[in-house]
């Protein structure tokens, strides 16, 4: 796929960072080339106060000087700047639902994969348990209402469940390995599984996967903050 350099396209994140993963692998997805600059958690630059003054965090994507906030709202401009290939469908209702999807997982699964770190024992299991029947919630919806084959939610290509969840895979097992608790189990979730997993493999977006042992590492490093769970 070639290089799409007909626009200056900047991306401001963090490393260890979920959200700035999830927006490079759309770009990268769709072949765009982009310059990034790595913001300093502690420090954050004038530069990036001004392009965000509301929420004064990354990512931050900035397209001929334009600057665009918040993780999925990036991923929808980028689909709607960058067109091939498409990460969301052509039929309306299935856009819409896609849209929908994407919002759960921001609304309800991520803030509970936060959660599961910060508890123990009974309440920790209890909120494993939530999460895994929110992934359940999707599987079944995503296969009644979106999926009709193929390797990918999107089918036989990524699309922006694919990024949105695909992105968030070694996040799911750098918490499974912290908690100590199992969130994705294949006979309950077979397509979001196996999909994360086809994600994680390709080439364009693999050296973004950051291994969860890294993960791990830099969890003991108080200056290399980890954020699965919010934009920074």
């Amino acid at each position: 796929m070639a290089d799409q350099k007909s626009k200056g396209v900047k991306l401001y994140g963090t490393s260890f960072n979920g959200h700035t993963t999830m927006v490079e692998c759309a770009l990268r997805l769709k072949g765009v080339a982009y310059e990034y600059v790595e913001e300093d958690r502690k420090n954050k630059s004038e530069a990036l106060l001004k392009l965000n003054p509301v929420h004064k965090q990354v990512p931050v994507l900035v397209v001929d000087g334009k600057p665009i906030a918040e993780s999925q709202i990036i991923l929808q401009h980028i689909d709607d700047v960058w067109k091939d290939p498409p990460h969301l469908p052509e039929d309306p209702y299935k856009r819409a639902k896609v849209r929908f999807w994407a919002d759960f997982v921001s609304k309800k699964v991520v803030p509970i994969m936060h959660t599961i770190v910060t508890l123990k024992g009974d309440e920790q299991k209890t909120a494993a348990d939530e999460f895994g029947g929110y992934l359940q919630t999707m599987e079944d919806g995503i296969r009644e209402e979106l999926w009709t084959g193929g390797p990918f939610i999107n089918g036989d290509n990524p699309g922006l469940l694919d990024v949105v969840m695909g992105s968030s895979y070694t996040w799911i097992k750098f918490i499974e390995a912290v908690a100590g608790v199992k969130l994705t189990k294949r006979e309950k979730t077979p397509l979001l599984c196996s999909s994360m997993e086809a994600f994680v493999e390709l080439d364009a977006v693999k050296e973004l996967m950051t291994p969860p042992e890294v993960l791990l590492q830099s969890r003991g490093n108080p200056g290399a903050k980890t954020t699965a769970t919010s934009d920074d």
